[in-house]
């Protein structure tokens, strides 16, 4: 895909955000019987926990999409479309972030606020662009490239503010606001080769929103 624009970036995101919700409520109406409760177990369990949305980061200007809490809320895998705006030098382009998350605990600060001192993780971040490659092109020597230009591998920190809403009618359980520092192999590699550089040439900061749905 050599160009994308705004239009269809938007699109994708909002195909990937919306569906979820009203398949939760179907199947949580609908009438079943006792055989079926372990399909219907398994199909709830693929149905996104949250909304989550960041600025910045390594994965595009913008981004957005679903995710998974699981072992008692310590663990969590989001989903992200990202989007990178036209410049200069290149055409606007679409990215697609697999992130997981690990929070070991979390601070109760009232009945509405908690505080998540701690999460850390790792995410694979690819370009949606057939400018760039996860093996060499033939048209470069074998070896010439010791790296993927497409896909990175990122590890990251951070911390995170959670508002639980008291209404349970509302369309979000909770929301939390949350900052992030992260590196890539690559630039992890570069920084550590090249001593000159600074936090600022190899550190990404993010900052993003999570409404936790169910």
């Amino acid at each position: 895909m050599k160009k994308l624009n705004t239009k269809s970036v938007i699109l994708l995101i909002a195909l990937l955000l919306f569906p979820f919700q009203s398949n939760a409520q179907k199947i949580e109406r609908a009438p079943i019987e006792s055989e079926e409760l372990p399909c219907i177990t398994f199909w709830n369990k693929l149905i996104p926990r949250y909304i989550k949305g960041q600025f910045a980061g390594s994965i595009g200007m913008l981004s957005a999409g679903v995710g998974w809490n699981y072992g008692k809320g310590h663990w969590e895998t989001d989903m992200l479309l990202g989007y990178i705006p036209k410049n200069t030098d290149r055409h606007a382009m679409a990215t697609f972030t697999l992130k997981q998350n690990y929070i070991p605990w979390k601070v109760p600060l009232s009945n509405r606020f908690d505080f998540e001192p701690l999460s850390c993780g790792l995410f694979l971040n690819t370009l949606f662009d057939d400018d760039f490659w996860v093996k060499n092109p033939e048209k470069y020597p074998k070896g010439y490239y010791s790296f993927s230009t497409k896909v990175r591998i990122h590890v990251f920190v951070s911390e995170r503010f959670t508002y639980k809403f008291k209404r349970q009618d509302m369309f979000a359980k909770s929301i939390s606001f949350f900052y992030e520092l992260s590196t890539s192999d690559l630039y992890l590699i570069n920084a550590i080769n090249n001593s000159y550089l600074k936090p600022k040439d190899y550190l990404s900061l993010a900052f993003g929103i999570k409404l936790q749905i169910f």
